[in-house]
């Protein structure tokens, strides 16, 4: 009898929201835009959604003018007559006048009859160009078919189609079509199975959708799992969220991250029926033995059965499994031989049965793994295999050969991983794995914990292994440097300046830069200079030591600020423009000295009086410059910002950023950082009237100066400067003026005798506007050209400019009474200028409309101020009743006529007056009128 055609599979369902589809609205809009194209692939691994897609595709298109015909291929239908049986009532669904026709004698398609066939597809491609509406065909599970009839009438039917006529296809593995021709006539979409992983965004949304509650961390750990399948993304959310109804506790990402992948039975018997069940018993011990390794390789293979032979039919299952998606797939690299990656879920899976080997098996193929991956250079998975074959002194040996490198290469991290992988035994037996782990905890800012391990490395290493004390003490002083403690390294420096002859270069190069930091601390910035210069070079695997914080380029950033320091800018500014330039072409290697480069820079940038600049310079790598920058840099930083911010009016974020500093400082216990955080804070508090505020700071910052009594020799030694600074200012607000002129003579000579000529000019107009206000007008004007020319001679502006609210009016006085030479007049000029720009600034964050602010624009102390002046005081009076100087009430003068758009105290009044502000209104509200 002639066989009886099987009917049409049914098509999937419409899938349902939220459960699949509700996630893949880019990959979808793909398909619907393609939907003209002659063919389309769908191709990817068994469960990984091609049905799905496929299905949701349909529901989108029929709206568009097209009828789709589905077919669902079978193992049993690798037959001619049965096939073509199934493709005539699939497309008899749509409309029975398509076949009405077509259909061959039952006994012919029996038979195999390959004419019959034909004809049957002649007559249906005819039917199909009169047929009105577009038709899709849709050929799902076509790896099922193998047939030489079929393959060759399905390529029949994609040459000869009519334009109406579209195939999509959705298989496993490569189809055997031949479309050459269509992907160069630009006729074909063809869609993979990286294009079917879901991303972690769309996973998030699957596992919402299917109820189940995981934090980000576990849902990381769900997406490697599943490596963006959608069938293990499912079964493990599902398998999850059942475990966890049964111990009666919501689901938390803490608890999935203990769960192992192989005790959802589901996925065990998945790949097992999917995978395994079409290898032979050798192919599936291939795999178990390889399960261990993360990627494969046929010599990798070849080495796990101890037999060279199997190297090409090594390859060929590898290529077999890669070409019918399999769970086994190539990797794209550069390497000569071609490696391929297993899926997570079906190594799982392939470990459960590589366990149940004898131990002694298991440690044999783990050595055999070591040798293969030890003498390719992948250091990673050799010293993991040696630890597992129960080898770990060769894990250790082998880490103290490419450590040097990874660090030159800036592949810290891996060199962090690998020691990881040591028992912590192997790692305290062995002295060159203690030196490796405190180098790798300062990297990782584990200062107790480096401390701890270089106190212990100090206790047991013997006296005649002079290489690694020095390392030792190299590495002490690194960690003083991170905790800004310059007298920690101090002591170090009789150690520092004998390096034996067999020290390594690290640590040498460690050892300069370590030296530049220290000397530029104390002033000596000509001798932290010719450390770098005189220093020669230094190499590692025969390579020059350029990158890396021992590195000769981090010293060159080291230069750079010293210049900065001794307030150099210009100088500071090429340097650390060239260091950065250099960092980012090496690349990865130089990340720690490019940051380091762009923080420094951004000090110079501000000073140079282009703050917008230096914020979109550093703003977006704040949090990353907090983990691997050192306190010198990141107190720059901070501090910029905040000051760019203030000068841009928004003292919200200036005081956010020194709030972060103080934070960082106090977990730290960096008081150097926290004074400086504290002192500005207490500049600004005073600029805004909120003198209580700046008191309390100044006890702060005196309890700091407190604790560091002896400092003046080194970098805490601004603890006390600042303290000075804060007085000075709190003096000058409170009309002390002679008790401010006095400090500020005292904090002059001492700067100028660390040779901090940049502060000296700062401290020097503070020093003019305080003689300005105590009379002495040919003292201030003295001091005022004195700031001026070190201020040309160092390239400064924002130090100047910053150094008091009257500083500007005093520098505008100058040019205008006193005839200065062309280069100090053309200085002048360029800081009136950006005086200008400032006050541009200022009116733009303001508004820049012709009204005036409104109330709300005035802060607490200014409408104060207003208050008074619209009783008319004069401003002494105003400077008395509020407690302020002169000065002070000046300066929130000009910022309340600014702010009202008037030109002096008269305007103001009427402004006033005209806003209607009520004059009964209590302190915090609207200004009174007379």
């Amino acid at each position: 009898m002639p066989a009886r055609p099987s009917p049409p599979a049914t098509p999937p369902p419409a899938p349902r929201s939220g459960v699949g589809i509700v996630a893949r609205e880019p990959l979808l809009a793909r398909l619907v835009e393609a939907r003209r194209l002659r063919c389309i692939v769908v191709r990817g691994p068994a469960g990984a959604g091609k049905s799905t897609l496929l299905a949701a595709w349909r529901q989108a298109i029929v709206p568009l003018g097209f009828d789709v015909a589905w077919l669902t291929a079978a193992t049993g239908d690798d037959h001619p007559g049965r096939f073509l049986a199934g493709l005539l009532a699939a497309i008899a669904a749509v409309d029975p006048a398509l076949v009405r026709e077509v259909a061959a004698p039952p006994e012919d398609l029996a038979r195999d009859d390959a004419d019959a066939v034909e004809r049957v597809a002649v007559m249906l491609v005819r039917a199909i160009a009169a047929h009105p509406r577009e038709l899709v065909l849709v050929l799902d599970d076509l790896h099922h078919l193998h047939d030489a009839t079929i393959r060759d009438t399905l390529q029949w039917l994609l040459d000869h189609a009519p334009a109406r006529l579209h195939l999509a296809l959705a298989t496993r593995g490569a189809p055997w079509l031949s479309l050459d021709r269509l992907r160069s006539d630009s006729q074909i979409l063809e869609l993979d199975r990286d294009d079917l992983r879901f991303t972690p965004e769309e996973a998030a949304r699957l596992v919402a959708a299917q109820a189940v509650e995981l934090d980000a961390r576990a849902l990381k750990r769900l997406y490697a799992l599943s490596d963006g399948w959608v069938t293990g993304l499912r079964q493990l959310a599902t398998d999850w969220k059942k475990k966890q109804a049964e111990a009666g506790t919501r689901a938390g990402g803490e608890a999935f991250a203990g769960v192992a992948p192989r005790d959802v039975l589901a996925l065990t018997h998945f790949f097992e029926a999917e995978v395994l069940a079409r290898l032979s018993p050798g192919e599936i011990d291939l795999l178990v033995r390889a399960s261990p390794c993360t990627q494969l390789s046929a010599s990798l293979c070849a080495a796990l059965l101890d037999s060279p032979g199997a190297l090409a039919s090594a390859a060929a299952l590898l290529g077999r499994l890669g070409a019918e998606d399999l769970f086994v797939w190539p990797q794209e690299g550069r390497e000569p031989e071609l490696r391929h990656r297993m899926h997570p879920l079906l190594r799982d899976t392939l470990q459960l049965r590589f366990e149940a080997l004898p131990a002694a098996t298991r440690q044999a193929l783990h050595a055999r793994a070591f040798g293969w991956f030890r003498d390719r250079g992948r250091h990673a998975d050799a010293v993991r295999h040696a630890v597992l074959a129960g080898e770990p002194g060769l894990a250790a040996e082998l880490i103290a050969q490419c450590a040097p490198s990874l660090i030159v290469r800036g592949e810290r991290r891996e060199l962090i991983a690998l020691l990881q992988r040591l028992p912590p035994e192997q790692v305290r037996a062995s002295p060159r794995m203690r030196l490796w782990l405190a180098r790798t905890q300062l990297y990782l800012r584990e200062l107790e914990a480096c401390a701890g391990s270089l106190d212990a490395l100090d206790r047991d290493l013997p006296a005649k292994d002079s290489a690694g004390r020095f390392e030792v003490a190299t590495l002490r002083a690194a960690l003083a440097v991170q905790r800004d403690d310059t007298d920690a390294a101090l002591a170090l420096l009789p150690r520092l300046l004998q390096p034996p002859a067999d020290a390594d270069a690290l640590s040498v190069g460690g050892r300069n830069n370590i030296l530049s930091w220290l000397y530029m601390h104390q002033g000596a910035y000509d001798r932290a200079r010719r450390v770098q210069e005189e220093a020669p070079p230094l190499m590692i695997d025969g390579a020059p030591l350029v990158a890396t914080a021992s590195g000769s380029l981090h010293g060159r950033c080291l230069v750079g600020l010293s210049h900065a320091l001794e307030g150099q800018m210009t100088q500071a500014e090429r340097i650390y423009r060239a260091v950065a330039a250099e960092a980012e072409q090496i690349g990865q290697a130089a990340s720690d000295t490019y940051h380091l480069a762009i923080a420094l820079l951004g000090d110079v940038l501000y000073e140079l009086n282009d703050a917008p600049q230096a914020r979109a310079l550093l703003e977006d790598k704040v949090e990353l410059l907090e983990r691997i920058s050192i306190p010198d840099a990141l107190l720059r930083v901070l501090r910029l910002l905040g000051s760019a911010h203030w000068q841009a009016g928004d003292p919200h974020a200036a005081f956010g950023y020194l709030d972060r500093l103080e934070k960082h400082a106090a977990a730290q216990g960096l008081d150097r950082l926290l004074a400086h955080s504290l002192a500005d804070q207490l500049h600004y508090r005073l600029l805004l009237g909120e003198l209580t505020a700046a008191e309390a700071l100044l006890a702060r910052l005196d309890a700091i100066d407190a604790r560091h009594p002896d400092a003046a020799s080194n970098a805490l030694g601004e603890i006390s400067d600042l303290a000075q600074r804060s007085r000075i200012r709190l003096a000058q607000t409170l009309g002390d003026l002679d008790g401010a002129a006095s400090r500020l003579e005292r904090l002059i000579a001492q700067c100028e005798a660390r040779g901090r000529q940049r502060a000296v000019a700062q401290l020097l107009v503070k020093a003019a506007v305080v003689d300005s206000g105590l009379g002495r007008q040919d003292s201030a004007r003295q001091k005022l050209l004195g700031a001026l020319r070190r201020g040309h001679r160092l390239g400064l502006m924002r130090s100047l400019l910053d150094a008091d609210p009257a500083a500007r009016k005093l520098i505008r006085e100058l040019a205008q009474t006193q005839a200065l030479d062309p280069v100090l007049a053309f200085y002048v000029e360029r800081l009136q200028a950006a005086r200008t720009q400032a006050r541009a600034a200022e009116a733009d964050s303001a508004g820049d409309g012709a009204a005036p602010a409104g109330f709300e624009a005035f802060s607490e102390r200014e409408v104060e101020v207003l208050r008074l002046l619209a009783q008319a005081m004069p401003n002494k009076k105003i400077a008395r009743a509020l407690g302020l100087s002169p000065e002070t009430v000046k300066w929130y003068l000009s910022r309340i006529y600014a702010k009202l758009r008037v030109a002096g105290r008269d305007e103001a009044v009427a402004r006033v007056r005209d806003l209607g502000w009520d004059a009964e209104r209590p302190a915090g509200g609207p200004p009174p009128t007379r």
